[in-house]
């Protein structure tokens, strides 16, 4: 980390630097925002992509794969499009200064928002997580060294990573001219007690919680039932469940719902089995989890199981202790379902987030019109996870640019 003869940054000491140092941060201020979809960011964006996915680097690590097919210029200057149909005649550029305050248990969650402030043209402050995550190095690497070449960018990237510290906090807040934060009620709750400036917007992803609905009929008729349990085993498992999009409850709708249920979680263990690296501690709270949910009304049951790879709770209608008794590492609610109103109460907490769907998404549509206060985002099983500039009901892409109206 390159030394300043003085430094007003609180315990800089403190801040350990990934990308950027602590005198271009002070600096940060005087530096220009860009124009969303700025080309050197996209070829930038580009260039990590290519190093993340040659020579094997990211292999066995799906979720930095992903990323890297996300951040490429093809797929950005589709984005452009897109947004450039909307735009009009006004004039965009980014807000400014990007604070962003990533989740602990999400690896990748800082590479998305990293991303989508540099694309929207802002300079980015993002704490990463503290834990020392395999997939962080390898973004983090290949973000380093595609900077040698595009030097300019190096004043729009600060990675930091720092234990929880009010000064430095309240440092970065008063700096930003927006910030973002992810990681849930508490982390919310507590970066609020640093200020940020009057004209300076703010970004919350508060806890939420995911579901899934499979018609049984339709998926007894698939063909591909092993990529089906792959694909829900990357929208839960490849996070322990501990992504707000990950199904905790599944709900069954349709005429064959025994059969389906018993093909689906065979093949789901089958694919568990093979790739899931299970330790102990897991199975234990998904034992305690499992106790403590039959306790709770009179109906809830738990499934017979040949191990603890997977827990199946059932229950005979919705209670809203759903939304609180959340499992980890395949720990799963059951619900059988005639109606799709039927989950209007658990739909209405705004909590509620995504809906993971197998079957005609028209089952759903009741539930949408309804008046809800949750539900974000449906999409099929599988894409629960794909992240997109619509997240948790913000456009993003909206959130961290300013307009400058021009009328005629």
């Amino acid at each position: 980390m390159q030394k300043c003869s003085i430094s007003n940054v609180p315990n800089a000491e403190h801040i350990e630097f990934m990308t950027g140092d602590i005198c271009q941060l002070e600096r940060v201020s005087d530096v220009c925002p860009r124009r969303p979809f700025d080309e050197e960011v996209m070829d930038f964006l580009n260039d990590v992509s290519k190093e993340l996915l040659s020579g094997g680097i990211a292999r066995g690590n799906t979720d930095v794969v992903t990323w890297a097919f996300w951040i490429r210029k093809s797929a950005m200057v589709q984005r452009q499009k897109e947004y450039q149909k909307s735009q009009g005649k006004s004039i965009l550029w980014g807000r400014g200064v990007v604070f962003h305050i990533a989740p602990s248990n999400v690896p990748v969650n800082f590479a998305y928002s990293l991303a989508v402030g540099l694309i929207t043209g802002n300079v980015n402050i993002v704490r990463i997580p503290s834990k020392h995550y395999e997939q962080v190095n390898l973004i983090v690497k290949a973000i380093n060294k595609c900077l040698d070449k595009y030097q300019e960018l190096q004043k729009y990237i600060f990675l930091v990573r720092y234990e929880r510290d009010r000064s430095i906090n309240d440092y970065f807040s008063w700096t930003a001219d927006c910030r973002v934060v992810w990681g849930g009620d508490q982390t919310i709750s507590d970066i609020r007690m640093s200020p940020i400036r009057a004209r300076t917007t703010e970004i919350t992803f508060a806890d939420r919680f995911s579901i899934a609905v499979i018609d049984s009929d339709e998926y007894l008729q698939k063909v591909d039932k092993r990529q089906i349990a792959q694909n829900f085993y990357n929208d839960t498992y490849l996070t322990d469940q501990n992504a707000c999009t990950s199904p905790r409850l599944v709900v069954w709708m349709g005429e064959k719902k025994e059969k389906a249920k018993k093909k689906f979680w065979e093949e789901l263990h089958n694919v568990v089995m093979q790739k899931y690296e299970f330790q102990p501690i897991m199975g234990v709270d998904k034992m305690a989890k499992a106790y403590m949910a039959v306790t709770l009304e009179e109906g809830v049951s738990i499934a017979s199981r040949e191990d603890n790879l997977i827990y199946r709770v059932s229950c005979s209608k919705i209670i809203t202790e759903l939304a609180e008794l959340k499992g980890e590492c395949g720990f799963f609610w059951e619900y059988d379902c005639d109606d799709i109103m039927e989950l209007k109460e658990l739909c209405n907490d705004v909590r509620c987030q995504t809906v993971g769907y197998l079957g005609p998404k028209e089952t759903i549509e009741p539930l949408l019109y309804s008046g809800i206060k949750g539900i974000d985002r449906v999409v099929p099983i599988g894409k629960t996870m794909d992240f997109d500039f619509i997240w948790d009901g913000y456009n993003l892409f909206e959130r961290l640019t300013r307009t400058i109206q021009i009328s005629i």
